[in-house]
């Protein structure tokens, strides 16, 4: 554990050298949701190849794999143009180690995006939701292997995963822009495969409304760290097993960016009075 908060310590140091900025917030954005980048003032672009120590995805086409920092909404922001995921190969360690160096460069909140398929039958593509909790069905945890107290504790409290008061505030701005919002339960699962109608009933039946394959790794080492989350999914396709049809990627990501432009009014505008 001494090699990966040295590492962290390298990683930010190299960030600080490159925009001298302390930013408050973080911004993950997911498969399809990188249009939110442009609406930052940007002070300083990092791609993630040119920052040591940083994980860079293999996805081509999904994530443009640039750091970028900037102001938002007058807030002090660093947001990912994209994110690593398990299914590429990486560890959980390496998947999450850019929120380690978020915290250390200053970042105490946290807003993390993703692309989900609806389980629940209200939700139609293109709905935005909330994510309240969630199940890790991933089959590991970041958090395994010695703990760092430097990091955080051993056993970190998941009581509140996302920040209820920001979720409260999002519902609050939802309402105030117009822009419908749901509630949900979000599970991770490993991927990259999409589930089978049965796996879906299953998934459906222990309490989730939507699923993924990536935030949930993220919001544990977010807690771990003392970094607030609030989650925001994008629903791309429906997940129901009894009228299931086929979908591909492509489809999901063009479906996601056609919600880009609600997400991207309340993550400003929450931003903007958080």
């Amino acid at each position: 554990m001494a090699g990966l908060f040295d590492q962290i310590r390298e990683s930010a140091s190299y960030v600080k050298g490159v925009a001298d900025m302390k930013p408050s917030f973080g911004i993950i954005l997911g498969s399809g949701l990188g249009g939110l980048a442009k609406k930052i003032k940007v002070k300083a672009t990092i791609p993630y190849e040119d920052i040591p120590n940083f994980p860079v995805s293999t996805v081509k086409g999904l994530h443009a794999g640039n750091l970028i920092l900037g102001e938002l909404s007058g807030k002090q922001v660093v947001a990912m143009e994209g994110r690593v995921h398990y299914y590429e190969g990486y560890t959980l360690e390496q998947v999450t180690f850019p929120i380690r160096v978020m915290k250390a460069i200053g970042v105490r909140s946290l807003i993390l995006t993703s692309a989900v398929g609806g389980m629940n039958p209200q939700l139609e593509p293109g709905d935005i939701v909330a994510v309240t909790d969630h199940i890790n069905l991933m089959g590991d945890n970041p958090l395994i292997g010695p703990n760092d107290e430097r990091l955080g504790p051993r056993f970190p409290d998941m009581s509140e995963p996302y920040c209820r008061a920001y979720v409260a505030l999002l519902e609050k701005v939802a309402l105030d822009v117009k822009v419908a919002l749901r509630r949900g339960v979000l599970v991770a699962v490993a991927g990259p495969n999409l589930e089978t109608a049965a796996e879906y009933r299953f998934l459906r039946r222990i309490g989730a409304d939507i699923v993924g394959m990536s935030m949930v790794p993220e919001t544990i080492v977010a807690v771990h760290s003392g970094v607030k989350v609030l989650g925001i999914s994008v629903v791309t396709d429906k997940a129901t097993p009894d009228c299931l049809e086929p979908v591909d990627i492509a489809h999901i990501v063009a479906t996601a960016k056609k919600g880009e432009a609600k997400l991207a009014k309340l993550v400003c505008e929450f931003l903007r009075r958080a």
